[in-house]
């Protein structure tokens, strides 16, 4: 597909005079503490099992020269986001003062072809029953906590970063920090061969370590290879 047949009729990136709201995760000074996962989970009571953000890890090297590599995830708030293109109620849009890609739970019929087109795996179902929160049965994700930066505040996961790992701002202000960031430092987006034009920038994200999807969760998976080791090297 050709680069200008991928441009979103709503893209604003750019723009004079329209917002444009990005997040830089500077993988370098995040250090795994998973406070935006908290802060996310408390801002949004969203039920154990799924996360609007978390922060997966890979682990490198051979014990006990190892370090873990952590990359932060959440919805990329694409440019062209194919979640749009493929729901077939118009339960997600993209609001085109910000960029922002949101859900109109009302709508959502909770098909999951939204879940199927983001090459992310940045979308989950909400399960049927939750403790304070009448949503239920219906897809939900990262919203760059557009409540909050519609009164002029940073998203719960930007604020609660200890590490200022995590900046959000308006890409579109040349005197913003995202934009000084993006540009002065090499940036990576996930996938980009997707050509969603994703407005999450990482910087010193090492794809070989990193890229990989919710399944680093799960504890047979990342944490058999570090007990292995444990064991041999304390021989148990």
């Amino acid at each position: 597909m050709s680069e200008e047949l991928r441009v979103s009729p709503i893209e604003t990136r750019g723009l004079a005079g329209k917002r444009r709201f990005a997040m830089v995760v500077d993988t370098r000074r995040c250090i795994g503490c998973m406070a935006c996962q908290v802060a996310c989970k408390a801002e949004y009571d969203t039920p154990l099992g799924v996360n609007r953000t978390w922060v997966p890890y890979k682990v490198a090297g051979k014990y006990p020269n190892v370090k873990k590599h952590f990359l932060p995830r959440l919805c990329n708030h694409c440019d062209d986001p194919p979640c749009v293109r493929n729901c077939p109620v118009e339960a997600t849009f993209k609001v085109e003062d910000g960029g922002f890609v949101l859900q109109r739970y009302e709508r959502c019929i909770g098909c999951r072809s939204c879940m199927a087109a983001c090459p992310y795996n940045a979308r989950f179902m909400l399960p049927s029953h939750r403790t304070y929160t009448p949503i239920t049965n219906v897809v939900d994700k990262c919203t760059f906590c557009f409540h909050r930066v519609t009164q002029n505040l940073v998203p719960a996961c930007v604020q609660t970063c200890i590490g200022r790992a995590r900046v959000f701002g308006d890409i579109n202000d040349p005197n913003s920090e995202v934009s000084y960031l993006v540009a002065n430092n090499p940036t990576q987006v996930l996938r980009p061969e997707e050509g969603t034009k994703p407005h999450v920038f990482y910087i010193g994200a090492d794809r070989n370590h990193t890229e990989f999807g919710r399944d680093a969760y799960r504890k047979i998976e990342v944490m058999e290879l570090e007990r292995a080791a444990f064991k041999n090297h304390f021989k148990i």
